[in-house]
């Protein structure tokens, strides 16, 4: 049955990191849907036209096919420890509700959910936590689901990058198999994952001459920092008034690492859709700019040949940020495809032609 490659629809889909991988992986993605122009631009101009650039409130279940695993990698804004923490009293804290009504509609053998650490400590307004209440969810839809979720690190997979992400798998209970999450591939000490592979040959590829300028305060600032450093590097002579209050306290405030520069020999830090030098390693380890967008997507383990378009620079660097690395999403979907083998395959092919001839199978 599994010659006939498993079909994904992929909701909050952005640039298409996650789908790239499942991809590799083996599945098919028959229908994706991200509000966001470049990311949309950037997904079609990869993959396949399956994209659909609308809000996904505005969608009837009716528009979206049958499938095998529904992904969703709902907005993470909300649930940022770097953010307001508003959860869900910001609405787009609730979004995970419309993949919860997609699902409902579609029963997919596999859900697969990503977001970021922050949501391990999200709480609902009563108090609860909002992890718990999408767990319960799951449960709760016929047929139910089993839920497992881990916070895996991006490098432990072959991803260049120290980047932390919460990642669901909920499996159809009535096929009657758990998911584990994969043992690590890689080690901190692994010369591939370093920022100076990364870098190497990486001249005249496609967006490799494509620089976000920083910003006047950071020109001034960067110069001063050594490769390995950061904002601690700086004469407090040179700081904006802000950061000299910081740094005259700085257990007050939690002894802050601004202006992070990974040195050739380190793994980068994560990138973040903002791409603020202040905040992450975006900053070049021997030159005085940020990484180009070509840097930044091999940081997020993209291939050489995917090409970011649009036309704002802010914007691909944006999606590029807030990404699943496809090495990460690769690994998963493996992990997936190998469970799925491990069902007997008439009982797997009745649940895929629906739950109602799975009961029957199963009487």
């Amino acid at each position: 049955m599994l010659n006939k490659k498993l079909k994904v629809v992929s909701l909050f889909s952005g640039c298409g990191g996650l789908d790239l991988g499942l991809e590799q992986a083996g599945f098919n993605v028959v229908w994706a849907n991200d509000i966001d122009k470049t990311a949309v631009d950037t997904y079609k101009y990869n993959m396949n036209s399956v994209v659909i650039q609308k809000d996904i409130t505005k969608i009837s279940t009716d528009e979206i096919p049958e499938c095998d695993l529904v992904a969703a990698g709902f907005p993470c804004q909300p649930f940022s420890s770097a953010g307001s923490r508003k959860g869900v009293s910001d609405e787009r804290g609730t979004l995970f509700e419309e993949a919860i009504r997609v699902i409902e509609a579609k029963k997919p053998l596999i859900v697969l959910f990503e977001n970021v650490r922050g949501l391990l400590s999200t709480k609902n307004l009563d108090g609860s936590l909002l992890i718990d209440s999408i767990v319960e969810t799951l449960k709760d839809i016929e047929p139910g689901y089993n839920i497992t979720y881990k916070l895996l690190k991006a490098s432990d997979y072959g991803v260049p990058q120290q980047r932390y992400r919460v990642i669901f798998i909920g499996i159809r209970k009535d096929l009657g198999v758990d998911y584990e999450f994969p043992e690590p591939t890689h080690s901190l000490n692994d010369p591939d994952l370093t920022v100076g592979n990364v870098l190497k040959n990486i001249a005249g590829l496609p967006n490799q001459d494509e620089i976000w300028e920083l910003s006047p305060q950071s020109k001034k600032l960067i110069p001063f920092i050594k490769e390995g450093g950061s904002w601690k590097d700086i004469p407090f002579d040179h700081l904006p008034p802000r950061l000299k209050k910081i740094r005259e306290d700085m257990k007050k405030y939690r002894a802050p690492n601004f202006y992070r520069r990974f040195a050739r020999d380190e793994i980068n830090g994560t990138i973040t859709a903002a791409a603020t030098p202040e905040n992450c390693g975006i900053i070049h380890p021997i030159e005085n700019r940020r990484y180009s967008v070509r840097e930044v997507a091999r940081i997020q383990s993209f291939p050489d040949n995917f090409i970011f378009v649009g036309t704002s620079l802010a914007s691909k660097y944006k999606v590029i940020g807030n990404a699943v690395p496809p090495k990460l999403g690769k690994i998963i979907g493996e992990t997936l495809i190998n469970l799925l083998h491990s069902i007997d395959p008439k009982k797997l092919e009745q649940a895929r032609n629906g739950y109602e001839q799975l009961k029957l199978f199963s009487v």
